[in-house]
């Protein structure tokens, strides 16, 4: 369909979609703790999306039963909220996607609970910082392709793998639109970014190798195939003149995540 060039009004519905998202995940970064169950925290983001006067994206999207995914250690995307329970040691993801006057966005990150075991603290400050390290890569006239090879280079330097099967992609009408944005690749390579576009950065980073498997009983849960841990950090992002915005910027620092990370470098 070709990539979407979003308008002045476009751009400010997304950054108010992007706000709402962004403070959702907030508040689960301040609710979510072990002894929760998935279902608990997906009850937690759907009250929170509605009160806010929008709509969880994910739920009946082409099947998928619920308002949140939340993918646990070795689930690297897609986890299905249900009765399992999460535990100290764990790392969770929770990607949360608001609907607002016709516009999406799209954020997520990765949890701690309790204290992380080193390989667990490893494979999610990888992650986030790889985000970072992508979305600095934003600009017009640079390449899609310049995103991928500085993550890729980064995350394998530091002996982990990025995956393949799941790339980020186009948002903003739509759920998911032109172009892929591939954690992978080489520099000038791929669509040049242009102003107007907005698309998520959202690279999947696991301890292991980088594949993966959908689990056949639900056609959703993706797995390392190896069971090593992994991790993911996603923002929407819109290219601009001067370099890029982040429209799930957060107010605040994210409880059990950004904050614990402050807390481990100083250990």
């Amino acid at each position: 369909m070709g990539i979407d060039i979003k308008n002045v009004r476009d751009i400010e519905a997304m950054r108010v979609v992007g706000r709402m998202a962004a403070e959702t995940l907030l508040m689960v970064g301040e609710k979510i703790a072990a002894g929760m169950s998935t279902d608990d925290i997906n009850t937690l983001v759907h009250e929170d999306t509605l009160a806010r006067g929008a709509r969880p994206a994910p739920l009946n999207y082409r099947g998928f039963p619920k308002s949140v995914c939340t993918s646990i250690n070795e689930v690297v995307c897609h986890g299905i909220p249900g009765p399992e329970v999460i535990k100290p040691g764990d790392i969770i993801n929770v990607d949360v996607t608001s609907i607002f006057n016709g516009f999406y966005g799209d954020t997520s990150a990765t949890f701690y609970i309790g204290t992380p075991t080193p390989e667990a603290r490893h494979v999610t400050e990888v992650a986030r910082r790889s985000l970072e390290l992508g979305i600095a890569q934003v600009r017009e006239g640079a390449y899609l392709g310049d995103i991928g090879q500085v993550i890729q280079e980064y995350v394998e330097g530091e002996g982990c793998s990025v995956v393949r099967d799941f790339v980020g992609h186009g948002i903003g009408r739509r759920f998911h639109e032109d172009p892929q944005v591939k954690h992978y690749g080489r520099k000038n390579t791929g669509d040049r970014m242009k102003a107007g576009m907005t698309f998520t950065i959202e690279p999947m980073v696991n301890l292991g190798n980088y594949a993966v498997k959908v689990d056949p009983s639900d056609k959703w849960t993706v797995r390392t195939i190896d069971g090593s841990l992994s991790a993911q950090f996603e923002h929407t992002i819109l290219v601009t003149k001067k370099g890029y915005e982040v429209l799930t910027a957060r107010p605040g620092s994210l409880r059990n995540s950004e904050n614990a990370s402050a807390v481990f470098l100083m250990s």
